[in-house]
This record gives structure tokens, sequence and C-alpha cells, in this order.
């Protein structure tokens, strides 16, 4: 840092005309995100559906197959295929071994960890990606371990896009509101769903089942925007800290340096005061 700042005596200025360049420059690119935006955010509004097959029109019915010795509860959901996001389905009252089994022709997207609290301390389940490992097909199975609930989830399609909310490139806010539009206009179709239950033995108790259909569709579009103030003061912080990072060291080397070698001129010349000294009195001596 010595040699550095005695071939540069203008080092520290030099530096400090760095950072406020760096932070002209970062102002200046968060000033143009803010008044020439291209991104915009979209946001969509999830209608949902509840169906109840105790109250469908279609109600549940019951077929008892003596050869195999199962009974199996059928039951068909109306859904709209129209921007159609989820598929929910929840079975109770049911028998240990119980299966469930979900159809529909134009396929669903499930697994099951989809649609669960996720247990961070098993790493498969962190790891967990529906559009990788979602099964995609016209029929999935649940099977309840001691007559537990059974709770389904599927989605009809794994792209983020067509359901919550978005974002998307665009030179204008009609332009934006387009391709927003677009990105979620989806129909599922055929979007009937054929829920079955599989129960061994001759049952005659009707489990409960419950469904869920979400539909969403588009609300509104809105360019977006970041506070150039907070953006600012993050960038202000960050060139500080950077430069902190570089000089504080730098110049504790370099004040330590100086203190050393202040000390051993001091030393040096209480020394050469010494000597000189003992030559004054030898002289005053002869």
């Amino acid at each position: 840092m010595k040699k550095a700042l005695a071939q540069n005596p203008n080092l520290l200025r030099t530096l400090i005309g760095l950072s406020l360049t760096l932070i002209f420059m970062l102002s200046y690119a968060v000033y143009g995100a803010t008044v020439s935006p291209s991104v915009y955010i979209y946001q969509t509004e999830a209608f949902v559906n509840e169906h109840d097959a105790s109250t469908a029109a279609e109600q549940v019915v019951r077929t008892y197959d003596e050869e195999t010795n199962t009974t199996t509860w059928a039951w068909q959901i109306a859904a709209d295929g129209q921007n159609l996001t989820w598929v929910n389905i929840t079975a109770t009252d049911l028998s240990d071994g119980a299966t469930l089994k979900v159809y529909n022709d134009a396929k669903l997207f499930s697994h099951a960890l989809l649609g669960t609290t996720y247990d961070l301390s098993n790493p498969h389940e962190d790891e967990f990606s529906c559009a990788e490992q979602c099964q995609h097909a016209t029929s999935h199975e649940r099977i309840s371990e001691d007559g537990a609930d059974i709770v389904f989830h599927a989605l009809t399609s794994v792209d983020p896009a067509r359901r919550s909310n978005g974002s998307v490139f665009a030179q204008s806010l009609s332009e934006a509101e387009t391709k927003s539009r677009e990105m979620i206009a989806y129909t599922h179709s055929p979007s009937i769903v054929r829920v079955e239950i599989v129960e061994a033995g001759n049952r005659s108790t009707q489990p409960g089942i419950t469904a869920q259909t979400v539909n969403e569709a588009f609300d509104h579009v809105e360019v977006f925007t970041v506070d150039a103030a907070t953006e600012f003061l993050w960038a202000l912080a960050a060139v500080v800290g950077c430069f902190s990072m570089v000089l504080i060291p730098s110049f504790t080397v370099y004040f330590a340096a100086r203190a050393k070698e202040k000390r051993d001129e001091a030393k040096l010349k209480q020394a050469n005061d010494s000597v000189s000294q003992e030559l004054d009195e030898q002289s005053t001596g002869q």
C-alpha cells in the first residue's frame, strides 16, 4: 500500500472517483429500468368449484363383482375445461386397502407429493419437481392404508404460466395484456373426470367423496416497477461494502507499517542522540 501511494499520490482520490462512478452507473441502471420497462406482471383470478357426491346430479353408482369380491363406487365429475388448472379429490370413510382411481382422457399430472407439505428433512421431498416427477397419464391410483383418508391432487399442466401469476416481455401495456391472455388460455378437453373407489368385499357403506376443480382467468397486468430510492441505497451500500473490504485491510496494514516505521525512527534518533552526547562529553573531557 505504501509503495502504491508513493507511485500514485492521488490513489485515494482515484478510488473515491471510481466509487462515485460506480454509484452513478448503478443509479442510472435503476432509473432506466424504472422509466423504460419491458417486463410486465400479470395476475390471475382463481375460481374454485366444489363438487359433492352426496348432492351431485349424477349420484355415485355402486357395483359389486362377485368374482373378485370387490365393491366399486363410481362417480363422474363434469368439470369446466376452460382454463382448468387443478383437480383435487378427497375420499373418506374408506376400508383398509381401498383404492382410489381417477380417470381423465385428456390426461392429468399427479404425484403423491403434489400439493402436500414437504418434509424438508427428507432430501427426496426437498428435490421434488412436478415437471420432472409427476406422472402424466389418463389414470392415477392411490391406496388407503388402515382406512386412512386419501387426498388426491392433479394438474392439467405443469406450465406455471397458466396459473397464479407470471411475467411477459412487451413494448406496451396492450401488448402485455394480449400476451398474458395467450399464456393463460387453455382448454382441457374432455374435462369429464371419473372417480372410482374399489373396496374389498360386499360393502354397503358409501365412502365420502368430494372434489374441487380450479379454473383461472385473466385478472390484470401491470408494469414491473422498482423503488429507485431503495435500489440506490442498496447500490450505495454494495459499493461502500466492496470498497471497505478492500481498503480497510490495506489501510490497516499501511498505518501499522507507518507506526512501526515511526517507532524505528524514534529509536534510531534516540540512539544517534546518545552517540552524539557521548562524543560531546569525550570532547569536553579532553
